[in-house]
């Protein structure tokens, strides 16, 4: 019997969030047992709190460094193609979260390296020439689920073939193996439940990277 089609599945993420980077790493591992088509995509959390006066400072700061490294990813998707995303997007999340740069010039320079792309698309992290297309991007994501959500924002197929998407999961650590799967069916599920919309609890952990 022919395979069948991968599954498509749309991730949206903000390289500086450690929430969707965990989540991430969860659907990598679901992705080595399951066939999946994976689009990344960009949204900000610079956008989605745009306005907003009632920040803390030091999310403040995170949120206005956090404009380097999304515009970069842009600018590399634009010159060189969708495909390039995903891993930039890990090499840049290794050395944000696992590594503890932040999202430093150090962290996008080094992640630039290791994912063979001209070292000069640093320069974009402090332009707005492809911000039209960030905004836009994040946009697609959020009009998917709305306004109060975070990231990551994902999509899969849902009742009737056409995408549902959802905030999160917001998980910690990133599970894996049968646990890994355990999780994406019962997302898939859910998916499949027409009028299902929201399922949350308090975090009580922060973000635990493995």
């Amino acid at each position: 019997m022919p395979a069948a089609d991968p599954t498509p599945v749309d991730f949206w993420f903000d390289p500086v969030c450690p929430w969707a980077w965990m989540t991430s790493r969860w659907l990598l591992e679901v992705a080595e047992h399951r066939a999946l088509d994976i689009r990344w995509h960009v949204m900000s959390l610079a956008v989605l709190n745009e306005g907003r006066d009632d920040l803390p400072e030091r999310y403040r700061r995170l949120l206005t460094e956090g404009w380097g490294p999304v515009r970069v990813v842009t600018a590399a998707a634009h010159k060189y193609g969708d495909d390039v995303t995903g891993p930039l997007y890990t090499a840049l999340g290794n050395r944000i979260h696992r590594q503890g740069l932040g999202p430093s010039r150090e962290a996008i320079a080094g992640a630039l390296e290791e994912a063979g792309l001209a070292p000069n698309l640093i320069d974009y992290a402090d332009q707005d020439t492809y911000d039209r297309e960030l905004r836009a991007s994040h946009r697609e994501g959020i009009d998917r689920v709305g306004q109060e959500v975070g990231t990551p924002v994902i999509a899969l197929p849902g009742p009737d073939g056409t995408a549902t998407a959802f905030f999160g999961p917001v998980i910690t650590p990133a599970p894996h193996g049968k646990a890994a799967l355990d999780l994406w069916d019962g997302l898939l599920l859910l998916a499949s439940s027409p009028g299902f919309h929201e399922l949350k609890r308090s975090r009580t952990q922060g973000p635990v990277f493995d």
